[in-house]
């Protein structure tokens, strides 16, 4: 099995655990995948790039709120909200935000177009009424997801030893695997999406 869209790859996962053989490989790469898609469901967003079309409902008529864009090849949006998207946006049209690619101090991609010439975004009954052509999700996976995966892959490998909880007993009494490791929680939490009401 090979990784797909990993955050970190499997010479990064063994070296974590001081492995050198590839006796179980095919488990650390799931573990490795499996690490990341659960990153990406914590924070909501993806940290790798796909180019594509994606379709968005503006919160009012100077301000859209999209997925993480890395960059954005065109805007279209649909003045009759009939699916024609009929007006092509001029890259003066509009500005990305947050400026400069940086929220918070993090360098990060684009979340939300902003109206700022000659058009403002439709509004009708809540319809997609925004079309964007373009890449989407992180050009480059930020050093502290790679962390993260490396950590939370070497956990659920080392879980196959401990499958009802148990890792062993120590001078105390029983030791268990606990629920959530800070060290991952923290690293991941500057890059939760934030949900605007």
């Amino acid at each position: 099995m090979a990784i797909t869209n990993g955050y970190a790859t499997l010479a990064q996962v063994k070296a974590a655990l001081r492995i050198t053989d590839s006796v179980d490989d095919e488990l650390l790469e799931m573990a490795t995948e499996a690490a990341s898609r659960q990153i990406d469901s914590h924070c909501e967003r993806v940290f790798y790039s796909t180019s594509g079309t994606r379709y968005f409902t503006p919160q009012d008529s100077y301000l859209c709120q999209t997925d993480d864009i890395v960059t954005l090849t065109s805007l279209h949006t649909d003045s009759l909200g009939d699916g024609t998207f009929d007006i092509t946006w001029a890259s003066t049209d509009y500005q990305l935000e947050p400026l400069n690619g940086v929220a918070g101090g993090i360098d990060t991609p684009y979340t939300q177009i902003r109206a700022v010439e000659d058009y403002l975004f439709p509004t009708y009954r809540e319809e997609a009424t925004v079309k964007v052509v373009g890449t989407f999700g992180f050009s480059a996976i930020p050093i502290a997801i790679k962390q993260a995966t490396v950590i939370l892959a070497s956990r659920l490998y080392k879980r196959l030893d401990s499958p009802l909880g148990v890792l062993g007993f120590g001078d105390l009494g029983v030791v268990r695997v606990s629920r959530l490791d800070p060290d991952i929680a923290s690293l991941v939490e500057p890059y939760r999406k934030m949900r605007m009401a």
